[in-house]
């Protein structure tokens, strides 16, 4: 048995006890545990007492009282969180819209294949799990405080436990908004230096007037406005670790002086003709591709390969779009909390899916300043596609998404045509170009979204 598709708990109802036990094979036979019940009352009373994350339901039963589409908007009152398919061997027009009204999420007419239900159940667990990942109530999986579950993170995150292991210089790299400084803090934090200060220098922030002074510290009347002595980072970062952040932007004065400081592990402080020892790790970090700067006069070659003893490259958040609702989960919560909400926002299938197809050029900073936004300016507990920048509205999924077949971009766009004309067969047909007898025909296997 698959463990992954027993996690989903699948509840199939029929009033016919053979059309039962036929679904209950084809589903056990591709690795689905599933609970049955004879007909709706017996259907409510497990949803009552088990935990239930797909029901799969005939819509015509054959018994007095409730049906498949009784069950549907039960479901949808009571049980907002369990998604439901709706089988049926009688197809009809007005039955399928209602079923998109009443919140089916699939809808199959026989003769349907045992693939197109495995499809339909896939489709219905893949929304359930984005709708558990951005969930805020949530624990995404954390590694030293960074978000991740992408085989890509995994591996920055052995990289990490490595470099926490030894005392090498390490250069990181990637993207602006991919986390850099996070992954130095866990370095610093998992190592044997964590007791010590984690010391962060922008290096494009300092003027050279200042560098050696912010950097290596003063004495008492060094220069004019040297009224006391003063520590610099290197010294502030002693058996600790200093962060040298874009170390791209660095000037050429101050990659000459970083590099002494490398090769003898000593500083000379401003105004004083001592030398000073230092016991400071050095991580780095830029976005650029400081290797092909070298050839250009742009970076120090020596200095280079000084601080790239162990190189980590952060992957951008859109080669990594797994831990995309992960992040929303955390951020969701986080900014909750700030704002003292009694009860966070859930965002809608489709916004989840803009979301998730969306490229973030500003990676995970990008993202944590949207979902931040997002809890401060929505006024309500959904948020839906359109409270979303316009550029996420309309994003078409990845290049990895598979091509649909032509029927089945048919199917949906019949189905979303009946849907906007509330059932109105004549005003469908009108619209699609099409008689009623030919609409008719389009029905069977159409897929809801």
């Amino acid at each position: 048995m698959n463990n992954s598709k027993n996690r989903f708990n699948i509840l199939a109802v029929d009033s016919s006890y053979d059309n039962l036990d036929a679904l209950n094979r084809q589903m056990t036979l591709a690795g689905y545990d599933v609970m049955t019940a004879q007909g709706v009352e017996a259907a409510l009373a497990i949803l009552d007492f088990k935990q239930v994350d797909i029901v799969i339901t005939t819509l015509r039963m054959q018994e007095n009282g409730a049906d498949g589409l009784d069950l549907l908007r039960y479901i949808r009152d009571h049980f907002t969180m369990v998604e439901v398919i709706v089988i049926t061997s009688y197809p009809d027009i007005e039955s399928a819209v209602q079923c998109i009204k009443d919140g089916a999420q699939e809808y199959l007419s026989k003769p349907f294949t045992e693939d197109d239900l495995i499809e339909a159940v896939e489709r219905t667990k893949d929304k359930i799990t984005r709708r558990i990942s951005a969930s805020p109530k949530g624990t995404p999986a954390q590694f030293l405080g960074i978000i991740g579950v992408s085989p890509k993170m995994e591996e920055v995150f052995q990289r990490i436990d490595r470099a926490s292991q030894t005392n090498a210089n390490v250069l990181i790299g990637g993207e602006s908004g991919t986390g850099k400084e996070l992954v130095a803090r866990a370095i610093h934090y998992g190592s044997y230096r964590a007791e010590a200060p984690f010391v962060s220098v922008n290096c494009t922030a300092i003027p050279d007037s200042l560098l050696e002074s912010e950097l290596f510290g003063h004495v008492k009347g060094a220069f004019t406005d040297a009224k006391t002595s003063r520590q610099g980072f290197f010294q502030i970062a002693e058996h600790g670790t200093i962060f040298l952040d874009e170390i791209g932007d660095a000037s050429p004065g101050m990659q000459a002086k970083l590099l002494r400081v490398l090769q003898n592990k000593e500083i000379n402080i401003v105004g004083s003709s001592q030398v000073h020892k230092i016991d400071t790790r050095i991580i780095a970090a830029s976005h650029k591709d400081l290797k092909s700067m070298i050839p250009k006069g742009l970076f120090r070659e020596d200095l280079y390969y000084r601080l790239d003893v162990i190189n980590i490259i952060i992957p951008p958040l859109r080669e990594r779009r797994e831990d995309i609702l992960p992040l929303v989960s955390f951020y969701l919560k986080k900014f909750s909390k700030e704002m003292e909400l009694e009860k966070p926002p859930m965002f809608t299938d489709n916004a989840l899916k803009a979301l998730k197809n969306y490229d973030w050029p500003g990676n995970v900073r990008e993202l944590e300043n949207l979902i931040q936004r997002l809890v401060v300016i929505v006024d309500n507990d959904q948020i839906r596609v359109a409270d979303l920048p316009q550029s996420m509205r309309f994003t078409v999924a990845h290049k990895n998404t598979q091509f649909k077949t032509l029927k089945e971009v048919e199917q949906e766009y019949v189905a979303l045509v009946l849907a906007s004309v509330g059932g109105n067969k004549t005003k469908a047909s009108q619209i699609l170009g099409i008689d009623r007898k030919t609409l008719r025909q389009k029905l069977p296997n159409v897929r809801i979204e």
